[in-house]
């Protein structure tokens, strides 16, 4: 692909970019820069997002990453929940940012590798029988890499951007090829803004002594 064809495609892509498509960047954006601060809105914000995602997942079929919205939704409550927890002596954040331990590592590897599996075998099977357009290699890893960043996100652990840098990375040219060029370019943004929240959230959890 030369460049002119790519700037073309890029161009044809944003002038095809529906309202909503362009209101869930908007929020995905929105949720990574409040996570980064450690800012609860992070939650019913990214709400708007997922939501918006699963529809827009199922219409291009992107099975997988439907799958990931949905339970970007369901974590989305769970994170909020955890977030806002407080001390009923003290009334003071129960949770704070800090590393995982080499259990919790183990733990997430472990489940990283079991949500790639099924995925892999569901998109590939999907790929057979249904939906010709499907990846199922890269919508596997962008899903089972968002799955732990998600899951880390809601107790607060610095790793939790490690993964988004991974899925960010994979899903920029998922989408690109899915035509979703305006979604493409968000994942360019969050890439730089999960770098900057890993780099935050490690000054954060030092200066909390929670390494």
């Amino acid at each position: 692909m030369t460049f002119e064809i790519f700037t073309q495609q890029l161009v044809s892509g944003v002038q095809q970019t529906q309202w909503y498509e362009l209101v869930a960047v908007f929020a995905g954006i929105a949720s990574v820069w409040f996570s980064r601060k450690e800012n609860i809105l992070v939650y019913p914000v990214g709400l708007i997002n997922t939501i918006m995602y699963v529809y827009i997942s199922f219409k291009h079929h992107l099975l997988g990453e439907a799958t990931v919205n949905f339970y970007y939704t369901i974590m989305s409550i769970y994170g909020w929940w955890l977030w806002t927890r407080k001390d009923k002596q003290s009334h003071e954040i129960v949770l704070h940012i800090s590393y995982s331990t080499k259990k919790e590592w183990i733990e997430q590897l472990c489940f990283f590798a079991v949500v790639f599996a099924i995925c892999f075998t569901a998109l590939h099977l999907a790929k057979q029988y249904f939906f010709e357009g499907v990846i199922p290699a890269a919508d596997a890893f962008a899903t089972a890499t968002a799955f732990t960043g998600m899951w880390l996100m809601a107790k607060k652990k610095v790793e939790s951007w490690w993964w988004w840098i991974a899925t960010n990375i994979t899903s920029i040219p998922l989408y690109f090829v899915k035509s979703l060029v305006f979604t493409s370019v968000q994942y360019i943004v969050l890439l730089v803004l999960a770098i900057a929240g890993l780099i935050t959230w490690m000054k954060k959890a030092k200066a909390e002594n929670k390494y």
